[in-house]
């Protein structure tokens, strides 16, 4: 089996749930030229990690040496620029969780994989957690609606772990909308100090730990 195959088989078979829907669709991906597409790729190295919010397109435009036009040819405004880079980073990262599910190894263990292939969207070079993202108008919908996606793909594998006999029954919704928001609730500001890691490590602990328990059962 390929890779592309085993890909496909993946997505398939959580082909239920679905995916956020992308704010740059596929059609307009593929009316971009190839400059635009570079521009998206190293958009949040080039901009997103400085104090972005106070920019303009024009300052934008400068630091990708670009034309302002190319710039809005893309969105319409910086608002809804800064969030296509984050959506598309976001489904980046959705894509790769998806493919670290390995179909034969039992559930709860492909839950572990795919919890810590999530929890990569809290490194420091995504831009979902970031204050001045969060001061965006769309920014808390669209971190709600990849938030939901991996909170149901969460209750998916729980299910399966219920029906193979590997976990006793059990709410799988609410136990799904634990573990698929740690990551986020940890990201927060107001977090920050309670833990002695980082988000993405006090995540997955914790996901980890409740697992175990799980399993222990």
């Amino acid at each position: 089996m390929t890779a592309k195959s085993g890909r496909s088989k993946r997505r398939a078979r959580y082909k239920n749930v679905r995916a956020p829907k992308r704010l740059l669709t596929p059609s307009v991906e593929a009316s971009l030229t190839a400059r635009q597409l570079e521009i998206l790729d190293t958009l949040d190295d080039s901009v997103l990690h400085g104090d972005f919010k106070d920019l303009t397109m024009a300052e934008i435009a400068k630091r990708m040496t670009c034309s302002l036009r190319t710039l809005y040819d893309i969105a319409p405004s910086k608002e809804a620029l800064v969030l296509a880079v984050a959506d598309r980073q976001l489904h980046r990262v959705g894509r790769e969780a998806m493919d670290s599910l390995e179909l034969d190894l039992p559930p709860l263990k492909r839950l572990r994989s795919y919890l810590r292939a999530t929890n990569l969207a809290l490194q420091p070079r995504t831009v979902l957690f970031k204050t001045a993202f969060g001061n965006l108008a769309g920014a808390t919908d669209l971190a709600e609606a990849h938030t939901r996606y991996i909170v149901e793909i969460t209750k998916a594998l729980l299910d399966e772990a219920v029906e193979a006999g590997d976990i006793n029954e059990l709410d799988s919704g609410a136990l799904a909308f634990v573990l698929g928001r740690l990551g986020r609730e940890f990201s927060r500001s107001e977090a920050q100090g309670i833990a002695k890691g980082s988000a993405r490590d006090t995540a997955d602990s914790i996901a980890e730990i409740i697992l175990n328990g799980l399993a222990s059962r």
